[in-house]
């Protein structure tokens, strides 16, 4: 039975078909698994068109009833970093959606599609049909309406005015959505309209976007300049964010011999970060010495901006280099690759023959002497973190990175990252080496644990580790977040460096007044931490797995019980106070 078909029906017995009806099966059509809904009272056409589903056995996406705005864009972004295709998200009102504008922003920057909605009135109770009620009229109702709200931190933003064109409209949000680069997308549905008599007309399905293809002239200049380059690197950002991108890259590399460097602003994993070709996340050294820079899905290589490469050609290899998002971007582009990267560096890869074996030979040596470098550099301070094993207070950060990475060895593991002072530490030595193992975090602090929860959605057979620091642990709407996780049967392992202090905020403090008045008096605002609770207590009325470690000793044993309970179905949380 179609959706036209199943609405007429319901009609005609007198079970009535609205805007409710027309919104959900807008969403199955377009291939939406989840709705994640912050409640809000506009969404009562919709709650009645899922339960008339459930009841009659028709096809719906699954619903999520989440109790915080950034949990249902957070759990969406996570959900869809992995599935790569746009879901829907129903926050309530233009304040909802003000409070979820941060998550949704995070999506923009991660490039997550998704079609966000919420509501507004447009009769205030003076049209026909039913009372939308007094709260819009005194309250929720924003000038110019929630659309002109989102337009800022999303791709699209626009109105769906007419029942007759919901459907389609929430048809060509998906596509865009989704197409490069993606992004979340949203619509304003007032409620009258969900509350309108629907005729049952079809939504469309939403296609798959096409592919783009770097045409085989353009594929042939750049392999010249390569095959001509003696010291070619590859930085990128978000390679491994597009479906097959992370094993295009790794065919690349190998096939010409071309080191890559993940800088600190990468979004994911994009390279092994155990491949003998990879050359860490210091930009700096390549922009002297370098002969060509290839930006692969690098959306801003280079700070200050200005530092432009000494006697590099730069490459950029990106389906849309230019980011609209993006504020300010420079990128000293000399050639331009367009197509879908995946498909572009497939083609360079078939395309590296007849290189210089001298000038391969010279680059390797250099690059082995890097690798060497690095993996001794990495064993010394994990050494030095160990020695301290016998210290009766604090865990050296590098030893719980190492920690974790040890016990996720073998276990197909992903990682979802918002720390920041030790961000470094947990890429450098957790050594994720796969597609879809690691996720940084975007735009502000405090949607670590939600985004966790939405890659344990996407993938419930692998074991999901939120990686954080008590700054941003506390900025996290954490009891609706440890709600969804024991509702919803998605346990994950929550590892808080815990060190006391905003640190970040405190570095630059020092930075910028060195010999100030709070360096004279040891005064330092704002970034005191000392008087929070035990972190992990918080998990505690949810029945959750909690731990506080404060040796390190303790260490190992406490994240093996947590791992173990998140095996066993039950999310756990463990609070490390670290030594920095």
């Amino acid at each position: 039975m179609t959706d036209t078909e199943h609405n007429l029906s319901r009609g005609d017995d007198g079970d009535g078909a609205d805007g409710g009806d027309a919104l959900v099966a807008a969403f199955n059509a377009v291939g939406a698994d989840y709705l994640f809904c912050s409640s809000g009272s506009e969404w009562a056409p919709v709650w009645e068109s899922l339960t008339r589903r459930h009841r009659d056995g028709e096809p719906a996406p699954a619903y999520l009833d989440l109790t915080h705005e950034t949990v249902a864009v957070g759990m969406a972004t996570g959900y869809g970093l992995l599935a790569r295709r746009p879901q829907g998200v129903l926050l309530h009102a233009a304040p909802g959606l003000l409070q979820g504008s941060m998550a949704v922003h995070g999506a923009l920057l991660a490039g997550v599609p998704m079609v966000v909605a919420s509501s507004e009135s447009t009769t205030y109770g003076d049209g026909p049909g039913q009372d939308p009620g007094g709260q819009w009229y005194r309250n929720l109702s924003i000038v110019g309406g929630p659309h002109q709200v989102a337009r800022p931190f999303t791709k699209w933003a626009n109105e769906a005015a007419s029942l007759h064109t919901l459907p389609t409209m929430v048809t060509r949000a998906a596509e865009l959505a989704r197409r490069a680069p993606p992004g979340p997308a949203y619509l304003n549905i007032p409620l009258e309209i969900l509350l309108e008599d629907w005729d049952g007309r079809e939504a469309k399905p939403a296609v798959p976007p096409g592919s783009t293809h770097t045409s085989p002239e353009e594929a042939d200049a750049v392999a010249q300049l390569i095959r001509e380059s003696r010291n070619p690197v590859v930085l990128t950002e978000t390679a491994g964010r597009e479906e097959g991108g992370f094993e295009a890259l790794v065919a690349f590399a190998e096939a010409w011999n071309i080191p890559v460097v993940e800088p600190d602003s990468a979004v994911c994993g994009n390279f092994p970060r155990t491949h003998p070709l990879h050359a860490g996340s210091d930009v700096g050294p390549w922009i002297d010495e370098a002969d060509l820079i290839l930006l692969v899905n690098c959306r801003a290589p280079f700070y200050p901006p200005s530092r432009r490469p000494a006697k590099a050609r730069v490459v950029v290899i990106d389906e849309v280099p230019q980011r609209p998002h993006v504020v300010y971007q420079v990128l000293f582009a000399d050639r331009y690759l367009e197509g879908g990267v995946a498909n572009t560096l497939r083609q360079l890869t078939k395309r590296a023959k007849d290189l210089d074996a001298n000038a391969v030979t010279v680059r390797n040596a250099a690059q082995q002497r890097r690798r060497a470098a690095e993996s001794d550099a990495i064993a010394s301070a994990e050494a030095k973190a160990a020695t301290g094993a016998a210290r009766t207070e604090g865990v050296d950060p590098v030893l719980v990175a190492a920690t974790l990475r040890r016990l996720l060895d073998g276990q197909d593991g992903i990682v979802v990252d918002e720390t920041i002072t030790h961000s470094r530490t947990v890429r450098r030595h957790l050594q994720q080496d796969a597609p879809d193992s690691y996720f940084y975090v975007q735009g502000g602090l405090g949607q670590g644990i939600a985004v966790a929860l939405g890659v344990k959605l996407a993938a419930r057979e692998r074991p999901v580790v939120l990686t954080i620091g008590d700054g941003a642990f506390t900025y996290n709407p954490v009891i609706p977040s440890y709600d969804a996780s024991k509702a919803y049967d998605l346990p994950v392992l929550i590892v808080v460096f815990n060190n006391r202090v905003y640190r970040s905020m405190n570095l630059n403090h020092r930075r910028f007044y060195p010999d100030g008045a709070a360096a004279q008096t040891g005064e330092w605002l704002g970034t005191d931490l000392h008087r929070l609770p035990r972190l992990a207590g918080f998990a505690e009325p949810f029945g959750l797995h909690t731990e506080t470690v404060d040796t390190p000793a303790a260490l190992a044993p406490a994240l093996e019980r947590a791992l173990k309970a998140v095996t066993n179905g039950t999310t756990a949380v463990v609070d490390v106070l670290v030594t920095r």
